[in-house]
């Protein structure tokens, strides 16, 4: 088994930043596929930004030029870095990964997800 706990959430005044990190624990033997997605109150939940375990990157165009997603795989870990913060990003954003455990058991995971809330 696996677990994704995600950090870095908060409030934060509109035009601020923030920095998300997701750490990937467990029984790990590879990650492929990471990711964010967010879910703001009353709305389906959608795709922030993606990476390959290569290092490709895509991403919402609502997001494109203020969010940057990275990862480092020594560490199981990626991450979100926020900028240009606006109302319209308030809500729990989500870590996703697909990782596959030292017996070879390939599943999708997720993390419990953190508030992300901008108001001035």
């Amino acid at each position: 088994q696996a677990q994704l706990v995600e950090s870095g959430g908060g409030l934060v005044q509109p035009g601020g930043s923030l920095r998300l990190s997701c750490l990937a624990s467990g029984s790990i033997f590879r990650i492929y596929d990471m990711g964010w997605y967010r879910q703001a109150p009353g709305k389906q939940r959608e795709t922030v930004a993606t990476i390959t375990g290569g290092g490709r990157t895509t991403y919402a165009d609502s997001v494109k030029g203020r969010f940057a997603i990275s990862r480092d795989n020594a560490k199981n870990t990626v991450y979100l870095q926020m900028n240009s913060l606006k109302p319209g990003d308030t809500a729990v954003y989500y870590c996703n990964a697909g990782i596959a455990t030292l017996t070879r058991s390939l599943s999708d995971y997720w993390g419990q997800g953190t508030q992300v809330t901008v108001s001035s």
